[in-house]
């Protein structure tokens, strides 16, 4: 295990996929800050709570991670909501909240984050998006804006930033059996040609190997992670 100058900084990473990556990101010697609304729930070294809608909350948040643990160098945009229903019943708070967590939120962090990396000349941003950026999953509107967004956000800075020797890239997973998906994973398996749901630490692999000096040469790209479900 290398030891890091500098850390990661994971949203969302109090469960889940956001867990399992900071695992998989303390096992290549970064040092993890965790960002979630209850701060964490012993995974990481530096629990920071704070709504990333909240753009004051998430700068002071970030500024401590700075102050404890370096240079935020590695940095995981996981956060997210859902919100479904469909588009002729979808309210307009139901469309908001979507779409400032899940991509509004992920670009203050991502410019945030570009200032250390730019001065390091060194840098990972993974965006956690979604394969329903990438093809129609009726009742999510919402969430398909957002992750296409994302998707796109994801490509743009990294061809801004990729001379300065930052990577940018990003996961699309599949049906993950998480919190988040209690409600439909069970259904949704036997439409993957896997015929079964994918686990945060599948998720999590990807990411951190995204995140690695061996992904230097990646960027601007998006990783599905799906069993199969969109070949």
């Amino acid at each position: 295990m290398v030891k890091r100058e500098g850390c990661a900084l994971v949203t969302g990473g109090s469960r889940g996929i956001g867990a399992a990556t900071a695992q998989a990101l303390a096992a290549e010697g970064w040092p993890v800050a965790v960002l979630s609304r209850g701060g964490g729930n012993g995974v990481g070294d530096l629990h920071l709570a704070a709504d990333v809608t909240d753009a004051a909350a998430v700068d002071a948040a970030f500024a401590l991670a700075e102050r404890e643990l370096g240079p935020v160098l590695v940095l995981v945009n996981n956060a997210g909501v859902r919100a479904d229903g469909l588009a002729p019943s979808l309210a307009d708070d139901e469309w908001n909240t979507v779409l400032d967590t899940n991509l509004s939120a992920a670009f203050r962090l991502t410019r945030r984050a570009l200032r250390p990396m730019l001065r390091a000349r060194y840098g990972r941003i993974v965006n956690v998006a979604s394969i329903v950026g990438l093809r129609a999953n009726p009742g999510q509107s919402n969430y398909a804006a957002a992750k296409a967004g994302l998707i796109a956000m994801t490509k743009t800075v990294a061809a801004e930033v990729a001379r300065k020797g930052i990577t940018v890239n990003a996961v699309a997973p599949g049906y993950i059996a998480t919190d988040m998906t209690t409600d439909v994973i069970e259904a949704a398996a036997g439409l993957v040609p896997a015929r079964r749901a994918g686990t945060p630490d599948e998720v999590a692999a990807c990411i951190r190997f995204l995140a690695s000096d061996e992904a230097s040469y990646v960027t601007g790209s998006t990783l599905v992670v799906d069993g199969g479900l969109t070949a």
